[in-house]
């Protein structure tokens, strides 16, 4: 992109005004009608049919429910702008007039704004191409939250059957309650890798009234959960950041019977390899620990249920779009902020292509409100995180911002025409 001003993206930008109703509507829709992962089939139809209204070539169905837009454009670079359409298994309790309608399903963590200004950058993109050259790829992605979306994309030859081309490049963007207008970025690791398990404790069950006779899992299980939490504060340096969460413990039917398992779900979040392998282990140990110390019948079963890596920002690519951003939203809106202990899946997109990865965050809470909990020291208490039934962004300035960040930031990647 010329670096002289702000004349080559504004022109591309201009058209946002009149397309704001449009996308306005399209993510009240989509948040209307939350899809979980692998199941997106009403929110990849209707990116199917706005790609091809736009001028994209456009492959259905990898991976299960991912969708992909190639517009081609002359010769230069490949850039691949991606979003996720999943939605989380969470009652929404927002209050909008434009909540849910699927009982216990929720866009809880804001896929559908990825969606909507992923949809609007492709169209001001497409509608622009006389001011870029090279090869833009848009690609909806499924299943971020179960955390092999990219992966089911990989495999079903998103690049190795050449369903698109490779990326020079991996651009995206996740909304947070950021105040809304604002983006922030970090240099290096900038998400967590996570690794989430499922551990099966075995008991032998009983009637309540003679637990002498039953070896009890539920107590053997919530002494793991206890001794569990000791991992990340007794046995890794307080320098490493490292989050051990238990989210689910399920047990038993009724009050006066033992059962024979009990079982226990939980997640880790680190980002040096060899503090993950530590984790693992330490869990691992205190698992069968604490089976042995309960005499149970057997040895607890410990399940992989997903993982993500670490999230890895190219500082290369981060500096040169961030210049785009200040020029475009003022220094005052690009600021750094630390590494987040949330987990995404979009670099696998970028290492299977071998290519660098610019992952952004978008805010889309209501900017006062933000503000004022900053001042008060109290934005864990007063703004809804991601995954809460309350999570639901200002719609304005939120998708401006984010429809302008993804097309600006694939126009400092893609050729210019001056």
């Amino acid at each position: 992109m010329s670096d002289s001003d702000l004349s080559f993206p504004a022109s591309v930008l201009e058209p946002l005004d009149a397309r704001l109703a449009d996308l306005v509507a399209l993510y009240e829709d989509l948040h209307r009608h939350p899809e979980l992962a692998f199941q997106e089939t009403r929110t990849a139809a209707e990116v199917t049919r706005r790609l091809i209204a736009y001028g994209y070539d456009v492959t259905t169905g990898i991976g299960g429910t991912g969708v992909t837009g190639v517009l081609r454009n002359g010769p230069g670079p490949v850039v691949l702008l991606r979003a996720d359409m999943d939605a989380l298994p969470v009652t929404e309790n927002s209050g909008v007039p434009y909540a849910s309608t699927v009982p216990g399903r929720m866009h809880a963590c804001g896929h559908d704004v990825h969606v909507t200004c992923l949809l609007g950058a492709a169209d001001l993109l497409a509608a622009g191409r006389d001011r870029w050259s090279g090869t833009l790829v848009v690609l909806f992605q499924p299943a971020e939250e179960a955390g092999n979306g990219a992966r089911a994309m990989l495999a079903d030859g998103l690049y190795s059957k050449g369903l698109v081309p490779t990326p020079d490049v991996v651009l995206a963007q996740h909304v947070t309650p950021f105040g809304a207008g604002l983006i922030a970025y970090c240099p290096g690791a900038c998400m967590a890798a996570a690794d989430s398990l499922e551990i099966t404790f075995h008991g032998t069950g009983g009637h309540g009234s003679r637990p002498e006779t039953a070896v009890d899992p539920i107590l053997m299980a919530a002494a793991f959960v206890q001794r569990v939490q000791s991992v990340v504060a007794q046995e890794i340096a307080a320098k490493e950041q490292v989050v051990v969460t238990v989210g689910a413990f399920h047990a038993g039917d009724t009050a006066n019977v033992i059962p024979d398992r009990a079982v226990v779900r939980l997640s880790v979040r680190s980002f040096d390899p060899n503090v993950r392998t530590a984790v693992l282990a330490a869990i691992d140990r205190i698992a069968r620990a604490e089976a042995a110390a309960s005499d149970a019948p057997r040895e607890p079963e410990v399940k992989a249920l997903d993982s993500f890596p670490v999230t890895v920002n190219d500082e290369a690519v981060l500096n040169d779009v961030n210049e785009n951003f200040t020029r475009l939203f003022g220094a005052e809106r690009v600021f750094a902020y630390e590494p987040a202990t949330g987990s995404e899946d979009a670099g696998e997109l970028a290492t299977a292509a071998g290519a660098p990865l610019y992952y952004w965050w978008l805010g889309g809470w209501d900017l006062d409100v933000f503000r004022t909990a900053l001042a008060a020291g109290r934005l864990a208490q007063d703004i809804p995180s991601n995954h809460s039934p309350h999570f639901v962004p200002v719609v304005r300035p939120t998708l401006v911002t984010g429809v302008q960040a993804m097309t600006v930031a694939a126009l400092s990647r893609l050729d210019g025409v001056v």
